[in-house]
């Protein structure tokens, strides 16, 4: 079989979109290497080169131009033979020739339409209008949770027997066990303290940083926040200064996926308020490193999150910080819920994972 991917992301986007391309690609060709998978863009990049170096692994060039992604890739994909044509990020190309290709397109969240506050009216128009061609071209979309099943329906209009729910993994760094001398040479780096309560994520509105913020004012539990800062991050600033709490919270960026595997396993707690999530891989990330998490009621997060999570209204702070002072006072609890969680996040280990997306791809051909 010859899958062909849109690797834009794969190649150019360190977070989110691309950690789930590379991931997909990487657990297929590791226990499905007798299929082709084609990666095709306009150019590579140093991520993913180690996936790259495959020999199931091709990538294609595409052709050239300023919509060749939207015009081209699809019958460049053809060109090469592809049975199937995997559209990564909620997009698929609006051009193809006559040559059969099966369509398939991952849709990861229709934040834009829930929280439409937080994207300009453009911007919320043009990807609704991406997202509806693709879901409509696609022969199947892969869903990345029940909740984003749910809102495709209802927000794009496409009939369920059209979607399947394929959960993603999480980077295999917070699957193994560091030394203890990378440990500590990470704890030194980044100066964190003997215990702490860890958040990670882009610091804006929708994670909901303020509220871990507030439910621990008053307390002496240091808080290490791992993101890239954006103008919500003033908020937080102001609130810290006007509560004297500036050096109970340390903000950390540009630390390595290794660095920060190391991190969540460093921390006691992990804690994840977002108000709204397609999936939620940092829930994940925190129960494979044995970290003890406390996540939001709502939308996809008890997915992630299992039975042995601890749940909270995003919107309570006194919630939020009276949970996360019970798990700091109580290691024996922690323990037991860490242990079980643990159980739990094997289903979203690699090989489940790649059976999912091998069967699924079997049953379009």
């Amino acid at each position: 079989m010859k899958i062909a991917f849109d690797a834009k992301r794969f190649f150019h986007n360190t977070s989110g979109l691309g950690n789930y391309s590379r991931d997909l690609v990487r657990i297929l060709s590791q226990y499905y290497p007798d299929n082709q998978y084609i990666l095709l863009n306009k150019n590579t990049s140093e991520r993913g080169k180690d996936i790259l170096d495959r020999p199931d692994v091709l990538f294609v060039e595409t052709s050239k131009g300023s919509l060749s992604r939207q015009l081209k890739m699809g019958k460049d994909a053809q060109k090469q033979g592809a049975d199937i044509f995997h559209g990564l990020s909620g997009e698929l190309p609006l051009k193809w020739d006559k040559t059969p290709i099966k369509k398939v397109v991952t849709i990861h969240d229709l934040i834009f339409m829930r929280y439409p506050q937080y994207y300009s009216f453009f911007d919320r128009k043009i990807h609704f209008w991406k997202f509806k061609k693709a879901a409509d071209t696609a022969d199947k979309i892969i869903a990345i949770s029940e909740q984003t099943k749910r809102d495709i329906i209802h927000y794009l209009k496409v009939p369920e027997t059209k979607i399947e729910v394929i959960y993603q993994g999480c980077h295999k760094a917070f699957k193994e066990q560091q030394s203890e001398g990378f440990m500590q040479s990470v704890k030194e780096k980044c100066k964190l303290p003997e215990r702490f309560i860890l958040n990670v994520g882009t610091i804006e509105e929708r994670k909901n940083l303020l509220n871990i913020v507030k439910g621990i004012h008053g307390t002496d539990i240091p808080l290490v926040v791992v993101g890239r800062k954006t103008k919500y991050y003033q908020k937080i600033e102001r609130f810290l200064k006007k509560n004297n709490m500036v050096k109970q919270v340390l903000f950390l960026e540009g630390v390595s996926m290794d660095e920060l595997a190391a991190i969540y396993k460093l921390a006691d707690i992990f804690v994840y308020p977002s108000f709204f999530e397609g999936f939620g891989i940092p829930v994940i990330e925190a129960l494979f490193s044995k970290t003890v998490t406390v996540t939001s009621n709502t939308s996809c997060l008890p997915e992630a999150g299992g039975s042995d999570s601890v749940y909270i209204d995003p919107n309570n702070a006194l919630d939020i910080g009276a949970k996360i002072k019970f798990l700091w006072e109580n290691e024996s609890e922690r323990k037991r819920r860490v242990e079980r969680s643990f159980e739990f996040v094997q289903k979203f280990n690699d090989q489940p994972i790649a059976e999912e997306l091998m069967n699924f791809y079997q049953k379009i051909i």
